[in-house]
C-alpha cells in the first residue's frame, strides 16, 4: 500500500517512521518549510518506547503533484490539527480516483469535514487515545504509547482497506488497533473524554492530578455528560475505551457515583503512563503560544448543542476560558478550575457524589 502521510508532527512523524520501518512505501508531507528542512537534513528520529530513526521523502504540500507524478494517491494519511484540515487537503484534492482514501488522524468530530471534502465513501474515521505522543524539534517525536486505535468507515459495515490499515498499524504503531462499525460512537465518546484535557490545560495542572482529584468528579463527570446528552440528541451510542466508561457519566436518574469515580481513576492511570503529564492543548497554550484545536473539537460540540437547543453550560464556559487565554486576557491555572467548580455546583446542584442524581439539563 503506497501512503501519504500529510503532517510531520508528533502522530505524522510516529506513523511515517512505522510504516517506512515496516517496509512500506511512505511520502511525508509538510507545510512548515523549517521542519521539511530539517527533516531532510537529519532524518526523522523516535524515542521513547523505541529509539529508531528513518529517512524519509519528505515535500512541501505545493509539490504533491510532482511527488506521486503519474502515480494516483492511494492511502492518504492526515494527522495535522483540525483546523488545517481543508487547507492541507486541497492540494491532494484534484489527484483522487475512486480508489483513494483519507484517514483522518486526527480528534474531534473532523471526519464530518475530510468526509464533505472528499466525499463519505472515501473517508475513514480514527479514534486515537494514549499514543504518549509529541513533538517539540522539528524531526524528533516522542512516543511511549502504549497507543489504542480504533478505525471505522463512517457509513458502518466492514472493509478490506480497514482490516489491511489495522495489520499495518499492529506492527508497532499502537499496542491495540481494532476495526469497528460505530467510529461515531467512538470518536464522540473521545469528546466527551476530551473536556479533561482541555480543563487540566487551563488549569495548569497534570491530567492524572486532575482526574485522580475527588474535589472535581462531579466537573468532570457533568462536562462528560453534557457533550454525550449531544451525542444521544444527535442519534449516536457512544462506546468506552482506557476506562471512560459514557453510560456512567451521563446524566440520570440514579448516577452510579461509584462507577464514575472508578472511570475517572482508571484515565488516571492511564495518563500516568504516558511521556506527556500535561496534554497537547496545555503545550500549545504554554508552550507553542498558539491557537488550540478547541474550536474544532469541543467547540464543534457546543455549535451543535447551540442548534439543537441541548444546554451546555460548563462546555461554554471552558471554551471561553481557552480563548482567553489564547489571547492573553486569563492566566492559566488552578483558579480556572475552582471558578468551573463553582459553575458546575451552581449549574447542576444536585449532580454531586454528596446529593445524588442530577437533572436532565432543561427539564
Amino acid at each position: 500500500m503506497h501512503f501519504t502521510v500529510i503532517g510531520a508532527g508528533a502522530i505524522g512523524g510516529a506513523l511515517t517512521a512505522h510504516l517506512m520501518r515496516g517496509g512500506q512505501d511512505v511520502l511525508l508531507v509538510e507545510q512548515n518549510p523549517e521542519r521539511v528542512a530539517a527533516i531532510r537534513q537529519r532524518g526523522l528520529t523516535l524515542s521513547g518506547k523505541e529509539a529508531f530513526g528513518v529517512q524519509p521523502r519528505v515535500i512541501a504540500p505545493g509539490e504533491i503533484a510532482a511527488a506521486l507524478a503519474a502515480r494516483a494517491p492511494e492511502a492518504i494519511l492526515l494527522a495535522v490539527k483540525s483546523q488545517h484540515t481543508a487547507t492541507a487537503l486541497a492540494p491532494i484534492l484534484p489527484l483522487l480516483t475512486p480508489a483513494s482514501f483519507v484517514v483522518s488522524m486526527q480528534n474531534g468530530l473532523n471526519p464530518h469535514v475530510v468526509a464533505a471534502a472528499v466525499g463519505i465513501g472515501r473517508s475513514v474515521g480514527t479514534l486515537l487515545n494514549t499514543m504518549g505522543a509529541s513533538s517539540v524539534v522539528s524531526g524528533e517525536v516522542v512516543f511511549t504509547g502504549p497507543g489504542n486505535v480504533c478505525l471505522g468507515e463512517l457509513r458502518g459495515g466492514d472493509s478490506a482497506r480497514l482490516r489491511a490499515l489495522a495489520a499495518l498499524l499492529r506492527r508497532g504503531f499502537a499496542a491495540r488497533v481494532a476495526v469497528t462499525d460505530n467510529i461515531w460512537g467512538f470518536l464522540w465518546a473521545k469528546e466527551a473524554y476530551s473536556t479533561m484535557f482541555f480543563l487540566s490545560a487551563v488549569a495548569d495542572t497534570p491530567m492524572t492530578v486532575v482526574t485522580s482529584d475527588p474535589d472535581n468528579l462531579a466537573l468532570l463527570a457533568d462536562l462528560a455528560a453534557e457533550v454525550l446528552l449531544v451525542a444521544e440528541r444527535e442519534g449516536v451510542r457512544p462506546v468506552g475505551f482506557d476506562g471512560f466508561e459514557p453510560d456512567a457519566m451521563r446524566f440520570a436518574p440514579g448516577r452510579d457515583w461509584a462507577a464514575i469515580r472508578g472511570s475517572w481513576l482508571a484515565i488516571s492511570r492511564v495518563t500516568a503512563r504516558s511521556s506527556k503529564p500535561k496534554s497537547g492543548i496545555w503545550i500549545d497554550l504554554a508552550v507553542r503560544h498558539c491557537r488550540t484545536e478547541v474550536d474544532d473539537m469541543i467547540g464543534r460540540v457546543a455549535e451543535i448543542a447551540a442548534a439543537r437547543g441541548t444546554p451546555a453550560p460548563l462546555l461554554g464556559r471552558l471554551i471561553g476560558m481557552v480563548h482567553e487565554i489564547e489571547r492573553g486576557e486569563r492566566a492559566m491555572g488552578p483558579g480556572n478550575l475552582l471558578a468551573l467548580r463553582a459553575l458546575d455546583a451552581a449549574t447542576y446542584p444536585a449532580a454531586t457524589p454528596a446529593r445524588g442524581p442530577a437533572p436532565m439539563p432543561g427539564s
